[in-house]
């Protein structure tokens, strides 16, 4: 039996979702004025975002939060529907700008900037600023398209050996493409999406159902060279975050394809992630510990609002497919994650920080992986987001997504 099938995990009720949410929308709030044009960093330090440009792979994630907001400004308090509308615009100008002037945009991250920034926009206000910025990212991620291997190359300089690689976190950038093909009436960008996407379920997943990473492809022959990690505790282990990107990624990838076989890799990769979580269901930075090791090593919330979201996505298409029992189980498990970060990670008081979700993990160095470590128990800015997509999500069911 699945863990969270004991009856003593609930689900977040619908008061609490309520309540969750107009925290976070006066939260966002407080930090708009505080930060004037300014964006959080990707991670706080002490529990507090600081002010700076739009810049890193994370901007976009924070205008997302501010369109959320917007959404929902009948539980904003002081705050109105305009104050969010006008904030947004200013955010949406400053990402047009960022891809006019090619700043920080050469790398696969194009559609975490860009689609609950600009693709929001366009969805909810038909923001001509938006369209532009957004299809202009688009054409910057299929320069990094590699046909030898069919994937997006993440970064570095193109065609070199070291660089031949794409990561998990890419099939988030995917409906960046979708959303462009449909727009412009071009195929090359959903044709390339699905060629990533192809490449990706055939190489990412590994046999015991945990992920990779990072997968190395083979420049000559296009075949998967080898797995490695920059962010999990070690290559063979299962990066929490990097499990939650499949969990989501997967599917966005039936979304878009309708391919029967995606619903089968999403439950391949949300079932592991379910099994790894520790008994308080908040997920440790990497899928790997336990047993006694609890005290020793941080959580790593965002992972579980990922995956939380993406369970909540799946289950639509399930209950299409006729899978209503499963589309059940899923929501229910969404909410039971997101019950416990209610209980123990929410933000309730601006004193205590001025972000949303505490106890994210940005980069956990460890003796095995090369990352730079970074943001160890704060809040993360995607944390943030996704915490309050999957409380706008249970909030509003027919919800239409960024992404």
């Amino acid at each position: 039996m699945n863990m969270l099938e004991d009856a003593q995990y609930k689900e977040i009720t619908d008061a609490e979702v309520t309540e969750a949410l107009t925290d976070g929308i006066r939260q966002i709030g407080n930090c708009l004025n505080a930060f004037g044009n300014a964006f959080p960093y990707a991670c706080s330090v002490n529990r507090f975002y600081e002010p700076g440009p739009n810049r890193n792979w994370t901007a976009g994630f924070y205008t997302g939060e501010v369109w959320l907001a917007y959404e929902n400004a009948d539980l904003a308090g002081p705050f109105s529907k305009d104050f969010f509308k006008v904030k947004a615009e200013a955010q949406v100008r400053s990402f047009l700008q960022r891809i006019n002037d090619k700043n920080d945009v050469d790398h696969h991250d194009m559609g975490f900037l860009y689609s609950p920034s600009c693709v929001a926009a366009y969805k909810l206000t038909g923001s001509r600023e938006g369209r532009q910025a957004a299809l202009l990212a688009a054409d910057q991620l299929i320069t990094r398209f590699q046909p030898v291997g069919k994937f997006i190359q993440a970064w570095g300089r193109m065609g070199e050996a070291d660089n031949y690689r794409f990561i998990i976190d890419c099939l988030l950038n995917l409906p960046l493409l979708y959303w462009a093909s449909e727009e412009s009436k071009d195929s090359k960008y959903r044709d390339i999406a699905e060629q990533h996407i192809h490449t990706a379920m055939a190489n990412v997943i590994r046999e015991d159902d945990s992920t990779w990473h990072t997968v190395y492809m083979d420049m000559n022959t296009g075949k998967f060279s080898h797995g490695a990690t920059c962010q999990g505790y070690k290559d063979g282990s299962a990066w929490a975050r990097g499990q939650a990107w499949g969990v989501y990624g997967t599917a966005v990838a039936y979304k878009y394809t309708h391919q029967k076989e995606y619903l089968s890799y999403f439950k391949r990769v949300t079932n592991y992630f379910l099994q790894h979580l520790p008994s308080d269901l908040r997920p440790f930075w990497d899928l790997s510990f336990g047993n006694g090791m609890e005290e020793q090593e941080p959580r790593d919330t965002s992972s579980a609002a990922i995956a939380a979201c993406g369970m909540l996505e799946m289950s639509k298409y399930l209950r299409e497919n006729g899978e209503e029992d499963e589309a059940v189980r899923y929501t229910s498990y969404a909410k039971k994650l997101l019950k416990a970060l209610y209980d123990h990670d929410r933000v309730t008081d601006p004193h205590m920080s001025n972000g949303v979700l505490l106890h994210g993990t940005y980069s956990k160095k460890s003796p095995y992986n090369t990352c730079t470590p970074e943001g160890v128990d704060e809040c993360v800015i995607w944390g943030d987001y996704y915490w309050m997509e999957a409380l706008n999500r249970l909030h509003n069911p027919g919800w239409n997504i960024y992404w």
